[in-house]
């Protein structure tokens, strides 16, 4: 199949431009590789050579896809040469002045129709074309790193650009084997915007002394079924890139609460403590593997108590058939007796909350997280309150542990760490739906293949429950006070009438 731009020029041969070189070769276009540094621009190209050659190794490729491939990817000398071009995008450093006179300079050498196109991960598109003369012939192109594994590629039109160059734009994504997805000009487009829930709440959740960094990665990996823990996922990312993009995408929503950043990161991307690339962030790494203590043995208890359950906790019958098969004297009085260990289970509400509510004696009450079904979760969390006897916190870590299961006991807080940062993340995602940056569809699909996440954040409400994710944010914001944990109009209006969040597409 002929590809839609037969030439293209990359601007940049760094990591994304290298990549995105390789793809335009293979989906059959010829590619111009500049960069400043012709240094660079050959090792780039030594770089994506070795690379088809191992895929030739490994049987992916064919020997004569190979010879032809190379000849396709041929260095540039400098910007002039990129004039014949049909499409040039460039993936340079991010800052918007550079950008921007770059893009000025290539309008003045190429031809009327030749697109030119962004990797801009979190500039404004139209920032970027305001100098031009044709900013119809603009847009924004984000491939993500690295470039030929990560099956995504968000397509940005900027206040003028014209229909027709996004359209040709997805389409060439697509003969490049990747998926488009269409984004409106706003901070952060889809993937980086949609992310700001999970680092960021899991970062508010430690700054709180609620549980460490290994305890938070273990909770959503085993809970929710995140490949990487946030912090993990930091430290692979690196500081010096992920921090950066937190404080743009706040200061360019004019500090909009949901997207504070975190003085831990600041911190840390001060002292040089970046991540795994450094050897050091989050966790310490030796060889690249992180360095990470192994969690302690469930305590041993001699004598377990019986065990009350609030009429009022999340998911009662099946905490009961729980509690059940795992051998507990379950109490069934309408209120516990002076032995029993209490056990809640809120949405949203603190531990010391409920049972001040609840007239619980807080010394015996923990509170259990029920927003995932126990059968669909390799983790059981629990919670205690300043109040808690040790006694009692031991009894029902080992109560939980009993039947094998992993078992994590955080400190109180509005909201487990699973309810805090899933109602995070869909509320986002709604707020995203709510001001049309994307339809639903392309939401799902740019996050689950731009981050990774088990499923789509929609999906994700859905499977979780939407009421459940709005009781989670209405008593998270009476716990904190805290604007950003609004829920959005859009996940409230579907949320209170039970409407899936996939419903429709506004």
């Amino acid at each position: 199949m002929k590809p839609i731009f037969s030439t293209v020029g990359i601007v940049g041969a760094g990591a994304m431009g290298r990549g995105i070189a390789q793809i335009a070769v293979q989906a059959g276009s010829a590619v111009l590789l500049f960069d400043m540094q012709i240094e660079a621009t050959r090792a780039a190209q030594s770089a994506v050579f070795s690379q088809w050659d191992k895929l030739c190794e490994k049987g992916r490729l064919d020997a004569a896809q190979v010879i032809a491939y190379k000849s396709r990817l041929l260095c540039a000398g400098s910007l002039t040469e990129l004039s014949g071009c049909d499409l040039i995008v460039e993936a340079v450093v991010e800052r918007l002045d550079i950008k921007a006179s770059l893009f000025a300079e290539l309008e003045s050498l190429v031809r009327p129709t030749t697109v030119l196109a962004t990797n801009t991960s979190s500039l404004s598109v139209t920032a970027i074309a305001a100098r031009l003369k044709r900013p119809a012939q603009f847009a924004g192109f984000h491939f993500f790193n690295p470039v030929p594994l990560m099956k995504v590629v968000e397509v940005i039109a900027g206040l003028k650009t014209s229909a027709s160059v996004c359209t040709d734009l997805a389409a060439y994504a697509r003969q490049m084997g990747h998926t488009p997805v269409q984004a409106q000009d706003t901070p952060g487009f889809i993937v980086n915007h949609a992310g700001r829930g999970y680092g960021t709440e899991a970062l508010r959740i430690v700054s709180e002394g609620v549980a460490d960094f290994a305890t938070i990665d273990r909770i959503l990996k085993d809970q929710i079924g995140f490949k990487l823990g946030p912090f993990e996922l930091m430290d692979l990312t690196a500081l010096d890139v992920s921090h950066p993009v937190m404080e743009s995408v706040y200061h360019q929503y004019f500090e909009e609460p949901r997207y504070r950043p975190s003085v831990i990161t600041a911190q840390r991307l001060a002292g040089g403590m970046l991540g795994k690339k450094v050897g050091e962030g989050f966790y310490r790494y030796e060889g690249g593997v992180a360095q990470i203590s192994p969690e302690p043995a469930p305590p041993q208890v001699d004598e377990m108590p019986p065990v009350w359950v609030s009429p009022r906790a999340a998911r009662r019958p099946e905490l009961l058939l729980l509690l059940k098969s795992l051998g507990a004297k379950i109490e069934s009085g309408a209120t516990p007796s002076p032995l029993a260990l209490t056990l809640v289970a809120p949405l949203g509400f603190d531990i010391t909350t409920v049972a001040v509510i609840e007239r619980l004696d807080p010394a015996r009450t923990l509170g259990i997280d029920m927003l995932v079904d126990d059968a669909a979760s390799k983790r059981r969390v629990l919670a205690t309150n300043p109040a808690t006897r040790p006694d009692m916190r031991r009894a029902a870590h080992a109560l939980m542990a009993r039947d094998g299961k992993a078992v994590s006991v955080i400190r109180d807080s509005g909201g487990f760490v699973s309810q805090r940062v899933v109602a995070t993340i869909v509320n986002i995602a709604s707020d995203i739906c709510q001001q049309s940056i994307c339809s639903p569809t392309d939401l799902e699909t740019a996050v689950t293949l731009g981050l990774g996440y088990p499923m789509g954040p929609l999906a994700m409400g859905n499977l979780y429950g939407p009421t459940n994710v709005l009781e989670v944010l209405f008593n998270m914001q009476t716990v904190y006070g805290d604007p950003r944990y609004r829920p959005s109009p859009w996940l409230r209006r579907r949320g209170a009438i039970g409407l899936s969040l996939l419903h429709e597409e506004e």
